[in-house]
């Protein structure tokens, strides 16, 4: 991020136009050229695999005046909704991408003056489209400032709702809601507050700056935390289906687009698929016990899977370069969670280390800021193997494709009763579910899938050690 920082400014005096003494040169004065500060705000990569972003509001308006650190605008990255802050002191001059529009990153979306009086200068250097998505309004940009550095490019870290919680804003109005005029709030919390009828006005925001998440939504309207309610599911659970007009052509969205580039890629690696029925008879039994201590599904299962993998490294190892693989140091599980508009894999880092409790507690707050859109990059980029759940919709089996840069994914089906032979010849009743796991070839082979499923079906069928 260094060679962003550098920067070059745009002499604003002619040199026509510069005094010029009538005294002999050895009696000259030394004249100093004021040289303006105008730099280009580019948009910022907030993801190693971020290619373009939407502008989803901007907090200041042209001609106010930024504070280094201070919050300028909230970007939509293919993950997640942040709000990046400024590095340097001065006046939003003139923005270039308006909300609702995507840029490359890379690309100027603003303009930044240091002073008032170059705020005119710097509106004349912005190009009369405002669209950034074609080559030649970036290179417009580019060719009428000088080479400048980024003014923004450090996203804010997002409030937990552990620390969010207790502390309540002076005032409702974000600072980009234009004295109120405008209601600036996270993607799913306007989606959620038109389910529920609610008007966003009145509600005071929890987010950074005042910004309105889905729990503040949920508050407002008195009912049960949804993020939460879902996270108790196995997958997180999948919101309602939105009302579609037939016929219509819908552009991707990021996320949509992220999705759909990850996918293909995945079309390169040689896979296979290996499935195994396990009985969760002691596994459900155990789930009674400490459901009522918060412990949730996932949880139980990315424990056992994580557990799993400490004895088989190799089905927790990855292949990015096609000539040769890591075995990760780290146990992650990462845990594929529909969301409005797409699908994300919060990670539970560490899953073997620690404790059911805290590992469910974890799980839950992931759940709710990736329905809020306001996970880190590093909670939904660092999963080592993956988990699909779908059980909780009566899926009995399904097969999962596998995530670029990762060894393994693992889908998982409903558990349900059925009728099995005992060793004795007798017929009982016994709940089971199948687990189907999709692993890279290169690296994984079948030997490895069987042995590594027969630990994990030991570890659910006497599940004893998950509770250590």
């Amino acid at each position: 991020m260094s060679h962003l920082l550098q920067s070059t400014f745009i002499p604003t005096t002619p040199t026509t136009l510069r005094r010029r003494s009538v005294f002999p040169t050895t009696h000259l004065r030394k004249t100093h050229v004021v040289e303006s500060k105008i730099r280009e705000i580019f948009m910022p990569a907030l993801s190693s695999t971020m290619t373009e972003g939407k502008i989803i509001s901007w907090m200041k308006t042209e001609g106010d005046k930024l504070a280094k650190g201070e919050s300028v605008v909230v970007v939509e990255s293919d993950k997640a909704d942040m709000d990046v802050e400024s590095f340097y002191d001065g006046y939003l001059a003139s923005i270039i991408v308006p909300e609702g529009s995507s840029a490359p990153v890379g690309s100027p979306i603003a303009l930044l003056a240091e002073s008032e009086d170059e705020i005119s200068l710097a509106k004349s250097k912005t190009p009369t489209s405002t669209s950034t998505s074609s080559p030649a309004a970036t290179a417009s940009v580019t060719e009428e400032v000088s080479t400048v550095a980024a003014a923004v490019a450090v996203p804010v870290t997002a409030t937990s709702s552990s620390d969010a919680a207790p502390v309540k804003m002076a005032s409702s109005i974000h600072p980009a809601s234009e004295g109120g005029k405008r209601v600036v709030a996270s993607p799913y919390a306007k989606k959620l507050a038109k389910e529920l009828g609610l008007d966003l006005r009145g509600v005071v925001g929890s987010g950074p700056n005042g910004r309105i998440v889905a729990k503040d939504v949920e508050a407002a309207a008195g009912s049960a935390p949804i993020g939460v309610a879902a996270a108790a599911k196995p997958s997180g659970g999948a919101p309602a289906a939105p009302a579609v007009e037939v016929g219509t052509t819908v552009p991707f969205t990021t996320m949509q687009s992220a999705v759909s580039r990850n996918m293909v890629e995945s079309l390169a690696v040689p896979t296979f698929r290996v499935g195994y029925t396990i009985t969760t008879n002691a596994l459900d039994a155990l789930y009674k016990k400490v459901k009522s201590k918060g412990v949730t599904m996932t949880a139980l299962l990315a424990k056992a899977t994580a557990l799993a993998l400490v004895q088989h490294p190799v089905v927790n190892s990855s292949c990015r370069d096609g000539k040769s693989f890591t075995y990760n140091s780290s146990i992650n599980i990462a845990v594929a969670v529909a969301i409005d508009g797409g699908l994300i894999t919060p990670v539970l880092q560490d899953a073997d280390k620690v404790d059911l409790y805290s590992l469910s507690r974890k799980w839950k707050e992931l759940v709710d800021k990736a329905r809020a859109k306001q996970l880190q990059p590093h909670e939904y980029t660092t999963g080592t193997f993956t988990l699909s759940n779908l059980g909780m919709f009566g899926v009995d089996r399904f097969d999962a494709i596998l995530p670029p840069g990762t060894g393994a994914i693992m889908a998982v089906g409903a558990s349900q009763p059925t009728l099995v032979g005992t060793k004795d010849g007798r017929i009982g009743m016994k709940n089971q579910m199948q687990v189907n796991v999709t692993a890279d070839h290169r690296v994984i082979y079948g030997a490895d899938l069987a042995a590594f499923l027969q630990t994990l079906a030991q570890i659910i069928e006497d599940p004893k050690d998950l509770t250590l």
